[in-house]
């Protein structure tokens, strides 16, 4: 599914392996349109739920439902297909992690274990493959009996100056902060090792404003996106705002999934599942804080994952319940969505990644 780079931008969307979806697609995005091509299987893998990209876009890391967690692909740009990596030697788990990031040396694979409630730091050699894992378990429970009966680490992030890893842990309403070396792969507890979140939020996924001096995470069982200042020296995260992703009417299950920052760094959008919408926020370039710009239909059931191309035109959507991708375009003065006539009805899906 060769293209110019000039003219489409290459994505690739992670899976959970039923209703007929195989493993690890490809697709292409037309950078002047917003159409998108069908998806084309680019690996067949069982639930690749999350996919990553190492620093050179050499390889592909996809979750792994084995004891080895993940599976790491060579990356034809001109073609999009995968090549299998061999597999990694296995680790003390008994399920597949739910989020994976590669540090930007490329030497670090970062795995966030939900079930098992622990982060694994993976050495990268040379050539992709990854090493042997090194396990930093969590302890303790939150405030919901159901929920956050054990620790629930939901997401792995690396700071803008690659020194430290920040941790949402579900289960324990805390965001843990690492040093990383990445010359060996290891993790140690930062000066400030966390910050809490609100009592049952249960913080989901996590991401950096533009200046590194701010930082946000959605909270899945509280609906709300938490900012916090950061302290790059420490690692310390301080709480500076709480606001809402959904419609101040809204009274059913709140369900956050995934926040990102425009490429451009004053937008902030954020996924709700069970509302089926897609929340968007201004970044105060001053302070780091946000205020609510419009929240509008994902156009599909379910949107757990959503991405913006490296230039900040276009949104991709994607749905775990419904077989839609929407391709939003993206005002750059206001940051609003406009959904096009370009949907794909594919497959769901609940990875969005952009390779160029």
């Amino acid at each position: 599914m060769s293209a110019p780079a000039s003219t489409s931008h290459l994505f690739y969307l992670g899976t959970y392996t039923k209703n007929g979806s195989k493993g690890i697609y490809a697709v292409r995005l037309d950078a002047a349109t917003g159409a998108l091509s069908a998806p084309v299987l680019a690996a067949e893998t069982p639930d690749p739920a999350w996919i990553t990209l190492s620093p050179d876009k050499k390889f592909l890391y996809a979750l792994h439902p084995s004891a080895s967690q993940v599976i790491g692909y060579a990356v034809d740009p001109v073609t999009a297909q995968l090549t299998p990596l061999p597999v990694p030697a296995a680790a003390a788990a008994a399920n597949p992690p739910s989020h994976l990031a590669v540090d930007a040396t490329g030497r670090a694979l970062l795995a966030a274990h939900y079930r098992e409630g622990f982060v694994a730091a993976i050495p990268l050699r040379a050539d992709g493959t990854p090493g042997t894992p090194q396990i930093t378990p969590h302890t303790g429970r939150g405030t919901d009996p159901k929920r956050q009966d054990a620790p629930h680490v939901h997401s792995v992030t690396l700071s803008p100056d690659n020194r430290h890893v920040l941790v949402c842990d579900l289960g324990l309403d805390k965001i843990f902060s690492y040093a990383l070396d990445p010359a060996t792969a290891r993790l140690t507890p930062a000066a400030a090792p966390f910050a809490s979140t609100a009592p049952g939020s249960g913080p989901r996924h996590f991401k950096f404003g533009p200046s590194g001096r701010h930082a946000y995470t959605i909270t899945e069982m509280g609906g709300t996106i938490e900012a916090f200042t950061y302290t790059a020296a420490t690692g310390a995260l301080t709480p500076l705002q709480t606001i809402s992703s959904l419609p101040a009417e809204f009274t059913g299950l709140k369900w956050g999934a995934e926040i990102r920052v425009h490429p451009h760094g004053q937008f902030l959008y954020a996924s709700n599942r069970t509302h089926d919408s897609l929340a968007v926020f201004a970044i105060a370039a001053d302070t780091g804080r946000l205020t609510l710009t419009e929240i509008v239909p994902s156009g599909g059931k379910t949107p757990r994952n959503f991405a913006l191309t490296p230039d900040g035109r276009w949104l991709v959507c994607a749905h775990q319940d419904s077989p839609d991708l929407t391709v939003f375009h993206v005002d750059a003065t206001t940051g609003r969505l406009t959904r096009t006539d370009h949907p794909t009805t594919a497959l769901p899906a609940v990875c969005v990644l952009f390779y160029d």
